[in-house]
């Protein structure tokens, strides 16, 4: 069937009568008559060849063809709706819920979510931070960034930003450190991901100790214990940059743990929104130009 040919009304008549299972609910909701309704589906049953209700002594009951036809309905007007609303006072609206890590929030993003509404005024961005452990339907997110290899099941991802990792600490602290060896009489702060250490100590050619120091699954709480002294926490470089700059944090070593990026996550079941594409695209292009 062409889409100019489409019977709008019928199908709208339909969807509402099968949904109040009554023409005489269905014609108050449309603000129609009873007949009009009555007419309006006859005229969609004729085109179709098919009869859409049986009525019992309790209503209207949708036959097959009925039942095929009205989730589709149903659904369909329903995005068609959500999309009309977000066009309201003259201009595209749509409301995004974020899902960010924590210290990609605080060490990236925030910061640049003025530019971001400044360019799109009609996408609302809510953000809500987590550990980078998200699951993005059940939280009802529209889409997420995490660390990790961009490999997650059921999610489509596009990468942002390089994260790797090294030893930070505070300054006096730092004072003592001249070479990675130095590190096994400190404590030695660590994330809930535990192959950090290790992996930083192989790259620097050096022996791992054992490793007893505080787990925490926040690298801005590992940040802010090592800026007190109180340990040398592995944290991702670009995250960190301007608590050096700040004199608050240092980089002992140059020797760096490469193992993730941060990346924007999204169902792979679920099509883009325009805001959706819009977001990603804007951060990918924020994160290309970051470096």
């Amino acid at each position: 069937m062409d889409r100019p040919d489409l019977p709008l009304n019928g199908l709208r008549a339909f969807e509402v009568a099968a949904r109040q299972g009554s023409f005489t609910r269905a014609a108050i909701e449309l603000r129609v008559t009873q007949a009009a309704v009555s007419q309006q589906i006859r005229r969609l049953e004729d085109l179709l060849g098919v009869t859409l209700f049986n009525r019992a002594s309790t209503g209207l009951v949708l036959t097959g063809e009925g039942a095929a036809l009205h989730p589709v309905l149903t659904r369909n007007l329903d995005q068609i709706g959500a999309m009309l609303d977000r066009f309201r006072d003259g201009r595209y609206r749509e409301t995004l819920h974020l899902g960010v890590v924590t210290t990609f929030a605080t060490g990236w993003l925030i910061e640049r979510l003025p530019d971001f509404q400044a360019a799109h005024p009609g996408i609302s961005l809510r953000v809500f931070t987590n550990n980078n452990r998200t699951e993005i339907t059940r939280e009802g997110l529209h889409m997420a960034i995490r660390f990790g290899d961009g490999v997650w099941p059921g999610l489509d991802s596009v990468p942002l930003l390089d994260a790797p990792m090294s030893p930070f600490c505070a300054p006096d602290l730092a004072a003592q450190l001249h070479q990675p060896p130095d590190l096994a009489g400190f404590t030695l702060l660590r994330s809930y991901r535990s192959d950090e250490w290790p992996g930083w100590f192989d790259a620097a050619g050096a022996p791992c100790p054992d490793i007893e120091g505080p787990v925490l699954d926040s690298s801005v709480a590992l940040a802010e214990l090592a800026m007190s002294g109180l340990g040398v926490a592995m944290l991702p470089v670009p995250m960190f940059t301007r608590h050096i700059v700040a004199g608050r944090l240092m980089r002992p070593f140059a020797t760096e743990l490469r193992n993730g990026r941060y990346w924007l996550t999204w169902p792979r079941a679920k099509p883009l929104s325009a805001g959706m594409q819009i977001l990603r695209d804007w951060l990918a292009d924020a994160a290309a130009r970051a470096g």
